[in-house]
Parts: C-alpha cells; sequence; structure tokens
C-alpha cells in the first residue's frame, strides 16, 4: 500500500508540471508590440500560430480595435480566451465612456477573481490616445514607462529592438514596430515575419530617448 501511495504522490505533480509547462508555452508563443511616439501609437504582431513543435498557421491576426476603433489590444496566449477577454474588455469601456484605465482596472479585477475568467490564459496589451497597459490574469496593470511594451515569446527581443531605434534613429512609430517585429522573429522560433500592424493618433507622447549618459 505504501508502494502505490507512493507512486500516486509522485504522478500527480509530474501530470501538474506538465500542464504548467503548456500553459506557458501557449502564452509565450507570439510577438506583439506597443509602441507610442510623437503624435502616433501603434501595435503590431505578427501571424504565426504554433502548436506545440509545429506552424499551424502564418497569417493569424493578433491585434484588434475596440470601442468605435478608439482602442488598440493585442494579445499573446490563446485565441480563445483572449477573444473572451476582448468582449468582456469591450464591455468594461462601453460601461465607462472610454476610459481606458478605469475599464483596465476592473478588467483585472474581474479577471483575478471571476471563477470562469480566471481561468483564462492570456496577456494583454491596450492603447488608446493617451495611455498604454499591459495586463495579466494575476491582476497586474502595468504602464510602461518609455511608452513601449511587449508581450509573447517574441517580447524582450523586439522591446529592446524598438528601444534601441528609438535611441538611435529617427524612425517613426510605424517605422520602429515594423523594424523590431522583423528582427524579434529572427531569434524568435513562435514568430514570423508576417506582421499585422494598427495605429492612432496619440496625444500624449512618450518621454524622448536620449543617447546614454556619459561617464
Amino acid at each position: 500500500m505504501a508502494r502505490s501511495r507512493g507512486f500516486a504522490a509522485t504522478s500527480r505533480p509530474r501530470r501538474s508540471g506538465r500542464v504548467q509547462s503548456e500553459s506557458r508555452l501557449r502564452i509565450r508563443s507570439t510577438t506583439v508590440l506597443c509602441v507610442r511616439l510623437g503624435d502616433k501609437v501603434v501595435m503590431g504582431g505578427d501571424g504565426q500560430v504554433t502548436m506545440g513543435d509545429t506552424i499551424t498557421k502564418h497569417h493569424a491576426r493578433k491585434i484588434r480595435r475596440l470601442y468605435n476603433n478608439r482602442v488598440l489590444a493585442g494579445f499573446a496566449g490563446s485565441t480563445a480566451d483572449a477573444f473572451s477577454l476582448f468582449s468582456r474588455f469591450e464591455t468594461k469601456l462601453e460601461q465607462y465612456h472610454g476610459n481606458l484605465s478605469r475599464a483596465a482596472v476592473e478588467l483585472a479585477k474581474d479577471w483575478r477573481t471571476d471563477k470562469a475568467l480566471r481561468h483564462l490564459e492570456a496577456l494583454l496589451i491596450v492603447a488608446d490616445e493617451h495611455d498604454t497597459f499591459l495586463l495579466s490574469g494575476h491582476g497586474d496593470i502595468i504602464e510602461p514607462d518609455d511608452g513601449v511594451c511587449a508581450i509573447g515569446s517574441g517580447g524582450p527581443y523586439a522591446l529592446a529592438a524598438a528601444r534601441a531605434l528609438m535611441m538611435h534613429t529617427q524612425l517613426g512609430a510605424r517605422a520602429v514596430v515594423e523594424e523590431a517585429l522583423r528582427l524579434a522573429a529572427k531569434i524568435c522560433i513562435y514568430s514570423n515575419n508576417e506582421v499585422t500592424i494598427e495605429e492612432a493618433a496619440s496625444v500624449r507622447s512618450a518621454p524622448p530617448a536620449g543617447p546614454p549618459a556619459s561617464a
């Protein structure tokens, strides 16, 4: 009996670890980048859909416009879960008359506490003419200091590329997003060059990225 109990006890953690690993893989496997620069806010995402070690789609759209096209939203994670969150978020935008920060806070609350929503696996970036936020199911609401944020497995590469381009070139927001996503796709095996880009006017520019301070 002791041997049987020991086997059961060791088998459960392995299943849990496998499920958690698969969950993290689903959330990582994409690249979405948002850049606020000058009078524009631009969001872009790659088009690759990966299931395990197989590419199943090349032209997926991971960016959407919400609330009369005034809000840009992008996701990394399960598509069905992301669409459920988009629908709930758009309801919040309607409820709070397009107030992005209030809608983001209320969605984060529901996402963390609601029995149905808290099992949804995705990360979201949402932006309008004033603000940019990164949202997670853990209740996180992050506003980037420099107007640039990214999610997905290729997110760190795209983020680093975008910041370098903003610091050392005169490219506009759209060109920065295009080039950063192209560079990320060269490194991240879960991302490709089939990019979808949406842009909107911005009334709040990010702080200019100046050259690094000399010692």
